[in-house]
């Protein structure tokens, strides 16, 4: 079977609110109105933190696929000033979300022991506070996300090979930028990195049989296995990758923007970025080039996030491992495409309708853990009044 990624096609019903006319989608989708809606129509669980985990009605797996949002809209109305990033929330709201990544990490991998037979991802995901509202590709709601995802792997291999442009794939050509030309000065980088839970593992070991991906970027193995998802050093250690990959972002992209070699403001290895980036002929060469291409492409212009959007994945691989890693997040990408699978969703009422009682019920039962752990309270939708499926839909 030829390693490549691919492309599914996964069922989704109508959706049960119109955009207003003369309204742009992503204007929408982040209005109070539309994320109400979200919480009403689709909500599972409440923490008194703010954080929501919900039904992924425009889903990526009809297996399992659920996320939590740090839900800020009926604090903050102004999207441009919610909270994007891990970085920016509070302790205790780190806390919990650590807390409920945990318990629902150990859900999948209790549900799907097999790693032959089932892929599983926990994704979290940054969305740029700073992306103009109405750029094509902006993600539809602007609040940090964490996803959980099962795919039945099965599913994949028969699934068809994905155009390896898609600009999905390709973060629209940013990728590249890691894959191509930043690949070896961010993994002596992000070296720094005094972990002990997490072994830096190869940029070939760590890339799914299947799809190959992910590519070019950092990678580490959580030693001892999913146990250690319990244990608070894994989760300062995962947090220090994302402080490596802050740095790092800030760095080069201030470099780009302003052609001027200086560390950041509130740097947090600023010795790692004097000695490795900025004693970097390498890194200097690719910012200028960059900076160049900016000046004279409007279009590509268009599409740079100056401030640090992130993907930051857990996965379980081919061998039953499991991996960390991290990448920018960048134009209309999703997180699964991290890992080379391209996802189309398709209304299909008939075949959501066929799917929907057992998804629902696995998210039931997940939930009820997060209620077991005693960190907030279940909520009624209309597909589950109660702990059970009800057809909401004629």
């Amino acid at each position: 079977m030829k390693q490549a990624a691919r492309q599914i096609t996964t069922p989704r019903p109508r959706l049960s609110l119109s955009i207003p006319e003369g309204m742009a989608p992503v204007e929408f989708f982040n209005s109070p109105a539309n994320l109400k809606n979200l919480a009403e129509e689709n909500g599972l669980f409440r923490t008194p933190e703010d954080l929501l985990m919900y039904r992924k009605l425009i889903g990526h797996s009809t297996e399992f696929d659920t996320s939590i949002i740090l839900d800020t809209s009926r604090r903050i109305l102004d999207p441009l000033g919610r909270p994007v990033r891990r970085d920016q929330m509070s302790r205790k709201q780190k806390k919990v979300w650590q807390q409920m990544t945990q318990i629902l990490c150990d859900y999948m991998l209790q549900q799907y022991p097999d790693p032959e037979r089932h892929l599983i991802v926990c994704g979290e995901a940054s969305l740029d506070s700073t992306w103009p509202l109405n750029k094509p590709g902006v993600p539809s709601i602007r609040m940090i996300h964490n996803h959980f995802i099962v795919f039945p792997l099965d599913e994949l291999e028969q699934a068809p090979q994905a155009d390896p442009n898609d600009p999905n794939l390709t973060d629209s050509g940013h990728h590249s930028l890691f894959l191509r030309h930043l690949s070896e000065v961010y993994h002596e980088f992000l070296e720094v990195l005094d972990l002990q839970i997490l072994k830096p593992i190869s940029t070939e070991d760590s890339s799914l049989k299947l799809t190959g991906y992910p590519q070019g970027l950092p990678s580490w193995e959580l030693s001892d296995g999913p146990e250690k998802l319990k244990d608070q050093y894994f989760w300062f250690e995962y947090e220090q990758i994302l402080r490596g990959f802050l740095d790092f972002y800030r760095t080069f992209f201030s470099l780009v923007a302003t052609g001027e070699e200086k560390i950041p403001d509130r740097a947090n290895f600023p010795n790692q970025i004097n000695d490795v980036l900025l004693a970097s002929n390498h890194f200097l060469r690719v910012a200028r080039d960059l900076r160049e291409r900016v000046i004279q492409d409007p279009l590509f212009a268009n599409e740079i996030r100056w401030r640090p959007a992130y993907k930051q994945i857990l996965y379980r691989d081919d061998y039953g491992r499991l991996i960390v890693t991290i990448s920018q997040n960048s134009v209309g990408n999703a997180i699964t495409e991290l890992l080379g699978i391209v996802v189309n969703r398709r209304e299909d009422d008939a075949a959501y309708a066929a799917i929907e009682p057992g998804l629902v019920g696995r998210l039931l039962e997940a939930r009820q853990r997060l209620q077991d752990a005693g960190l907030g309270e279940s909520l009624s939708a209309p597909c589950w009044p109660a702990n059970a499926f009800a057809p909401c839909r004629g």
